[in-house]
This record gives structure tokens, C-alpha cells and sequence, in this order.
């Protein structure tokens, strides 16, 4: 497979997906490491954000985490691009759905929902970029200039986070997209490593045995078919 064929044939664009995916997770990783040091003040009260704000200070500061960010939107817009585009040629190629609707027999709901929890992460992403990265690297609205406790000053990120979740619809609308970036990664996180070729034997083995539970179920419906044309040649026979 050469360059042009990994951004255009469909099985490219899957792997383009999975490795874009998989590196968005690790930065999702990171980012919630970070943000977890805001729970310092629910512990220890004298600190008042300092830890919080001496992370995002770092991240700020650190000239490698400033040229990640460039990759990580280049990430994200591959990502969004390549998976909207799969997204679109499937449905191109089955525009009449199936006959019968199989549910969650055939597969989860959310894994039939990736391009609309796509979209949701994605509403979610540009707002929460101007609640916090916007102000923090541009506008600098609603911050102010902080000391910390490593003797340098910071713009003061925790009071800013505690101004934004004051608001109960703002509460709400990040509870929806936390949901949403769950689901998202329950199908997304297990389909990018088999798209890889990495399988884990435990989901191997559930899968043979779904595998096996479809095509017994289907000797099943064969036998049942056999046996009912036989009594109806066996009738017909009969009456002639």
C-alpha cells in the first residue's frame, strides 16, 4: 500500500483512524492526569488552585507541549476528516437499509452511532476550547495574574474553571459530552487495536463464541427450512 492508497482506499482510511485515535487517547490520558491536580484544593484548602495552576503553567511554558498542540489539532482534523469520510462512503453504499433491523443482536448502538457521537465530541471540543485554551493562549479574558508557590506568577486557570462550572447548563453540557467521549471510546478504543491487527485473546475468544452461537442458529433455521419443505412434499405427494 503506498502513500496515496493510505488516504484514499478504505482499509487506509481505517488505519489512518485507528493511529490518530489511539494518539488522541493518549493525549486524553494526559489531559485528565493534569486536570485531576484542580481535586488538590478539595484536600487541602490553603492551596487555592496552586497545583492546578502550576500544571497548566507548565503546559503552557514547556516549548514541546506548545509544538504537540500543533500535532494534536493536525490529529484531530485527520482524524475527523478520515473518519467522516468513511462514515459517508458506507452509507453511500448501502443507501436502503436492511430488511430486518437487528439491534443490539448485530452490534451496539453506540458502535452504529460513532459519526453522530463524532459530531457531539466535536461540538463539545470547540466549546470547550473557548472556555479555557482560547483565554489562556489568546484573550487572556477573565484571568488574572497569580503568584505561585514555585515563585513564579500565572495567569489563575482554577479560578477561571470555578467561574465556568458556576453555571448549571455548563455542568450539563460537559456531563453530555464526557457520556458522549465514553461511548465513543468503547467501540473506538477495542475496533482501532483490530484494526492494527492487535486482538486480545479474551475478546477473541467471546467473539468465536458469538461466531459459533450465529452460524448454529443458522444450521438451526437450515434444518427447520429442510424439514418443513420435506412434510410439505410429503403432503402434496400425498393429495396427488
Amino acid at each position: 500500500m503506498n502513500w496515496s492508497q493510505l488516504f484514499t482506499s478504505s482499509i487506509g482510511k481505517k488505519i489512518i483512524v485507528a493511529v490518530t485515535g489511539l494518539f488522541l487517547i493518549s493525549f486524553l490520558v494526559v489531559h485528565v492526569g493534569v486536570n485531576s491536580c484542580v481535586f488538590k484544593d478539595l484536600f487541602v484548602p490553603d492551596d487555592n488552585g496552586d497545583m492546578f495552576n502550576r500544571a497548566a503553567d507548565f503546559m503552557a511554558r514547556t516549548v514541546v507541549i506548545r509544538i504537540m498542540e500543533y500535532v494534536l489539532f493536525a490529529g484531530f482534523f485527520i482524524h475527523i476528516i478520515q473518519a467522516l469520510a468513511i462514515e459517508f462512503e458506507n452509507r453511500s453504499k448501502r443507501k436502503i437499509g436492511y430488511e430486518v433491523k437487528m439491534g443490539n443482536r448485530g452490534s451496539k448502538w453506540y458502535s452504529r452511532s460513532m459519526g453522530l457521537l463524532g459530531t457531539i465530541l466535536l461540538l463539545f471540543l470547540i466549546i470547550h476550547w473557548s472556555h479555557f485554551w482560547v483565554p489562556s493562549r489568546f484573550t487572556h479574558a477573565g484571568l488574572n495574574v497569580v503568584p505561585l508557590s514555585n515563585w513564579r506568577a500565572s495567569h489563575d486557570m482554577f479560578h477561571l474553571m470555578k467561574e465556568t462550572f458556576s453555571h448549571w447548563w455548563v455542568v450539563i453540557l460537559y456531563l453530555a459530552g464526557c457520556f458522549s467521549l465514553a461511548w465513543h471510546l468503547m467501540h473506538g478504543f477495542q475496533s482501532a487495536f483490530r484494526t492494527l491487527g492487535l486482538h486480545n485473546k479474551r475478546y477473541l475468544r467471546l467473539d468465536k463464541e458469538k461466531v459459533f452461537e450465529a452460524e448454529e442458529g443458522v444450521e438451526k433455521a437450515l434444518h427447520r427450512e429442510k424439514c418443513e419443505r420435506a412434510l410439505y412434499e410429503a403432503g402434496d405427494a400425498y393429495g396427488k
